[in-house]
């Protein structure tokens, strides 16, 4: 059996064990030790390759970003989000959904994270819809969609990964998918608009009443200001060039503290020990998968799998439009299968090397890869985030496939077809801020 045979039943091993449920970075690491001795390669070769690879300050990012994500999920931060949303949309029939929608982009470009934006927004406001009339499907469907709108609201550590995998500009990748996000989350808005209007429940249901006058609406303005001041802080310390992404991250897990323990009150000064140590597991386990990833990028190199992988996609055919399909279809499936962060660094080395054979930008890739991965987490029948919004909204699964095809269909198809087809969408806020050729 020759290499590139070998290590692509290994990556479709590594797919298989993540799918029944395998630990991450046991998946990553049990099948790379497989490959590095069925193949014969000396971990004197791969290991330093591996260590030179991770060691980089824009991984820091992560476990930091990660920390802060932690600290804001525990701090009910998201109670002072809601609010201020709520008193602008939520008091219309169907205005709810639209505040679902708009804090859980909100409370992603805060945490970074899809699933504490789901246990954190959905908590509170899945017994919100429920006593507006809207029906368990619907709510978990609406829910798990929304959630994901942190892979593509900055900063995002799934861009993060992107950009180390890649060697892509960070700010560019987190630009890139601001526009994506933005017409994903309207259209959010739109299509469950139509999918409630006309329920009864929805028609006999009391909208929630809010004391609107000036006092009221500056109050719970200047209570979520705390919150709202975080991604202003991180992005435009960044943008304004003040800051490099490490020093924004550190800033985000510094300041999230002071506001969740004295401001917002929603945990203890005790309990950081707590939040830090969950939020270190996680950040092993990331490490875990990232030395395995820097082997099996090692050799994917040695062995020429991305050029033999673009001759092989170039002799099918040499249609730009096809082999965007192909690529899109790919990323969906891996995103069905595996979290966002296996599925960025196990795709990148093999796929990006074909988009950009046919001109693709990688910043624009970023975008593509973003919302597809957003997508496949939301596609039956394994959609991960799917299954966790039917537990929050207490549904069973089976009621919010038909609302999430429709969210598929009508929300993250069109936002997808729009991204791959329109790179100037992508493109034109890092060409803006930046100066990254359009």
């Amino acid at each position: 059996m020759s290499a590139a045979s070998v290590i692509i039943v290994a990556v479709i091993l590594l797919v298989l064990l993540l799918v029944v449920g395998v630990p991450i970075p046991f998946a990553f690491s049990g099948v790379t030790i497989v490959l590095v001795l069925v193949l014969g390669y000396s971990p004197d070769f791969l290991i330093p390759a591996s260590y030179n690879k991770i060691n980089s300050l824009v991984l820091l990012c992560i476990p930091l970003f990660m920390i802060a994500g932690t600290i804001i999920r525990e701090g009910k931060i998201g109670d002072a989000l809601i609010g201020f949303v709520q008193q602008f949309v939520g008091r219309f029939k169907t205005g709810l959904g639209a505040v679902t929608v708009i804090t859980c982009a909100i409370f992603g470009a805060i945490s970074g994270s899809s699933a504490a934006t789901l246990s954190s927004v959905g908590s509170i406001m899945a017994p919100k819809l429920r006593d507006r009339g809207y029906p368990r499907g619907v709510i978990a469907a609406l829910l798990a969609s929304s959630s994901v709108l942190g892979l593509l609201i900055p900063p995002s550590a799934a861009q993060i990964l992107y950009a180390w995998s890649s060697g892509t500009s960070v700010l560019a990748c987190f630009l890139a998918t601001i526009v994506p996000g933005i017409i994903v989350a309207i259209l959010f808005c739109i299509v469950q608009h139509f999918q409630v209007r006309s329920l009864k429940s929805i028609e006999d249901a009391t909208p929630e009443k809010m004391d609107m006058n000036f006092g009221a609406v500056m109050k719970r303005t200047g209570h979520a200001i705390p919150a709202l001041l975080m991604p202003v802080i991180v992005l435009g310390g960044i943008y304004g060039g003040y800051l490099t992404t490490m020093e924004a991250a550190a800033v985000a897990a510094v300041y999230c503290v002071p506001v969740a323990v004295l401001f917002y009150r929603g945990m203890k000064f005790k309990d950081l020990w707590r939040t830090l140590v969950e939020a270190g597991y996680s950040c092993g386990a990331v490490a875990m998968m990232l030395m395995s990833c820097g082997i099996l990028s090692r050799i994917f190199t040695t062995e020429r799998i991305p050029d033999l992988l673009v001759s092989v996609t170039m002799s099918l055919t040499t249609n730009k439009a096809l082999i965007m399909l192909m690529i899109n279809i790919v990323m969906v499936i891996l995103g069905m299968l595996m979290d966002d962060g296996s599925a960025i660094v196990l795709s990148t080395p093999l796929l990006l090397p074909i988009a950009l054979s046919i001109g693709v930008n990688p910043v624009h890739y970023a975008a593509i890869m973003g919302v597809n991965l957003g997508m496949g987490l939301v596609t039956p029948p394994c959609a991960p985030m799917l299954f966790l919004g039917a537990q929050v909204a207490k549904s069973p699964a089976s009621e919010a496939f038909k609302p999430t095809m429709q969210y598929i269909l009508f929300a993250w198809l069109p936002t997808l077809i729009l991204t791959t087809c329109l790179p100037e969408l992508s493109l034109w806020i890092p060409h803006l801020v930046l100066g990254t050729p359009m």
